[in-house]
């Protein structure tokens, strides 16, 4: 009998939980919740930046399905400069796990990069919330993440949410896409690779 020398493959690592020390970016419909997820797998507490003038749009009884909402602060600047330097001193502050930007306008390179030196410097995560084109080339991944249509909630997981998270863009790894259910009354997330992508679970 002849003896492979050989290791079988072993699927590439999902990019979730994302890196930290790093900022990435996410948009769609899902992107609040991929936020909130991103944070709540990184740590707490968490600086969420939103300009001032914009309708609120986190309240405590929708947060709660994630993360505590008194582990949350809320920056509110007058405007996207004054917002990317919130960001910035944040991301230095060893004290904040992590930081989450709500970009209103493309960041150019400079920009990008002077945020991804913040956060190696602090440690924690950086994510900003953008819109279709915004995208920085220093982001370190990107993401779409958008809702999905549950066929049959409660045969599979009760009092859960199912999304599609798309990794478009990853520095260091694999890009792919997968199907995300956020349970919330264990607060765990499940991954499974979408149908083109193989097959296989993880849980966060």
């Amino acid at each position: 009998m002849i003896k492979s020398i050989f290791k079988e493959a072993e699927p590439p690592p999902t990019p979730f939980p994302l890196r930290l020390s790093r900022v990435h970016e996410v948009m769609g419909p899902a992107a609040y919740s991929f936020g909130l997820i991103g944070a709540q797998s990184a740590g707490l507490p968490l600086l969420w930046i939103r300009k001032a003038g914009l309708a609120p749009n986190l309240f405590p009884q929708g947060i709660a399905a994630f993360l505590p909402p008194d582990q949350i602060l809320l920056a509110r600047p007058a405007d996207q400069k004054d917002s990317l330097a919130v960001a910035e001193e944040a991301l230095k502050d060893k004290a904040l796990k992590s930081v989450v930007l709500e970009s209103q306008a493309p960041l150019n390179l400079r920009e990008g990069r002077r945020l991804q030196l913040a956060a190696q410097t602090g440690g924690g995560l950086g994510l900003c919330l953008i819109r279709d084109g915004m995208g920085s080339n220093a982001a370190e991944t990107r993401w779409i993440c958008s809702p999905l249509y549950d066929p049959a909630p409660d045969r599979i997981c009760q009092d859960s949410t199912l999304m599609r998270w798309e990794c478009i863009k990853n520095k260091s790894g694999t890009i792919g896409a997968w199907h995300v259910r956020w349970d919330r009354t264990a607060h765990r997330l499940h991954m499974v690779p979408a149908p083109s992508h193989g097959t296989g679970l993880a849980h966060i």
